[in-house]
């Protein structure tokens, strides 16, 4: 379904990031620059422009068939009160779905429709809005949905987002940022409490380790080292995060792909911090990231949860 853009194979010395934590880029190598560089190309990319591969229409079906089998039901719970942000919007066609009279009779049906739904916010880097996007906006009325573009999720402060009870990312900043556990830092500080993300990641070793890369001669599109240098899956990775309750799903996408919900169970969120030693820019990209430290689970600690 996504095809992969091969660009230059980079490899960064794992010391570069190794004794910090992984948001530190402020000496980035030139190769890495470069990468960045042509990543930001394809977010940028537009018309006939628009690399293969590069999808910014999603629907909210495809969300339905993609994301973990949770979802559908965490967004049909959500009320007027409460609020959605989709990360790696697009067009936020996904978004404009949730309002249709379609959405209405395939989960309400035989009930008294209630007067408003959630609250939503599309995120996107660059602003594909549409002619359905801003029909949609006019007729639900002033913050009914939102439309953020222009910055990462990293560059938006709490203050200013707000928190969110469901937030999803199909194919957006989970699959392509070069910072992961800033991202998943992010995330869980957006989320309120027993608020859930679901996102996916396609050509990733699954929890059960039963499938091999996509792509004969190539790595998984996303892969995790432990300090030690062991393969660690990325589920494993999500399950070690302190206030996080995660469940991994194989979903019958191609490439394969896997499906993630991390549930916020308490405040004191603490995420295992990842160096970035692989990026390759793509659609999306290639990375490999590993732990700087052990993390506390590895170490044979207790999380607990309050």
């Amino acid at each position: 379904m996504v095809q992969i853009l091969r660009v230059v194979v980079l490899f960064l010395p794992l010391l570069w990031l190794a004794a910090t934590h992984a948001e530190d880029l402020s000496s980035p190598s030139p190769k890495f620059s470069e990468e960045i560089s042509k990543q930001e190309g394809i977010y940028r990319s537009e018309g006939e422009q628009v690399v293969a591969g590069y999808t910014v229409d999603r629907g909210l079906a495809l969300y339905m068939d993609g994301l973990s089998s949770e979802f559908d039901g965490a967004l049909e719970k959500l009320g007027p009160t409460d609020r959605w942000l989709d990360i790696g919007a697009g067009k936020a066609q996904a978004i404009v779905d949730y309002y249709t009279p379609a959405y209405n009779a395939a989960h309400f049906k035989g009930q008294q429709r209630r007067v408003a739904k959630a609250q939503a916010v599309a995120m996107s880097i660059e602003d594909r809005r549409t002619s359905l996007w801003q029909q949609a906006a006019a007729s639900l009325g002033l913050n009914q949905i939102q439309y953020l573009f222009g910055r990462r999720l990293r560059e938006y402060s709490l203050e200013e987002l707000g928190r969110f009870q469901v937030i999803t990312d199909v194919m957006g900043g989970f699959s392509y940022t070069e910072n992961l556990s800033l991202f998943m830092e992010k995330v869980l500080a957006l989320l309120e409490l027993n608020g859930s993300f679901f996102t996916v990641l396609q050509d990733v070793q699954r929890e059960d380790g039963s499938n091999r890369p996509f792509y004969g001669g190539s790595p998984f599109l996303t892969e995790i080292a432990d300090a030690d240098g062991s393969e660690m899956k990325v589920c494993t990775w999500l399950k070690r995060i302190a206030c996080a309750e995660v469940t991994c799903e194989p979903r019958a996408w191609q490439p394969p792909t896997e499906a993630f919900r991390v549930r916020k169970t308490c405040n004191d969120v603490a995420v295992p911090a990842l160096a970035t030693i692989h990026y390759q820019a793509g659609t999306p990209p290639e990375r490999r990231f590993q732990l700087t430290s052990p993390s506390p689970a590895s170490r044979g600690q207790t999380i607990t949860t309050r």
